[in-house]
């Protein structure tokens, strides 16, 4: 895919978790993301490119060409969203180390805290999604 979107949000495809969190941007944005799963081969060409070795663990977003992972990302997933989530961008201040840790103490509990799930995407949602 030359023409890769400008904002696209890499998740664990077999985490429940994940793919309830793909579903709130999906009902919360105001700008398009568009989402591939860590497990596919977009996600490995693409993220290759930025010389990542894919943690399933991890969140990444790629916004204009700039990666962004764990809390980083959310934080600026954040900022897309309509209502007062963007406002939670000003954790961005908040040392990384510091936001990486407790982004960690999720991730590490994420198949715990929801147990797989994967809805089907509606066919207006389904654009949005990199299958490759």
């Amino acid at each position: 895919m030359n023409n890769a979107p400008e904002r696209i949000v890499f998740y664990d495809g077999d985490c429940g978790f994940c793919n309830t969190s793909v579903q709130f941007i999906l009902n919360k944005k105001k700008n398009d993301f568009y989402f591939a799963t860590l497990q596919s081969d977009f996600a490995k060409e693409k993220l290759a490119e930025h010389n990542i070795e894919i943690k399933l663990d991890t969140l990444y977003y790629l916004n204009n060409g700039k990666l962004h992972e764990r809390s980083g990302a959310a934080l600026r997933i954040a900022k897309g969203l309509k209502g007062g989530y963007p406002l939670l961008f000003g954790f961005i201040i908040i040392p990384p180390f510091i936001r990486n840790w407790a982004y960690d103490m999720v991730a590490a509990r994420r198949h715990r805290i929801k147990a797989g799930f994967c809805k089907i995407p509606t066919e207006k949602e389904r654009k949005f999604f990199i299958e490759q």
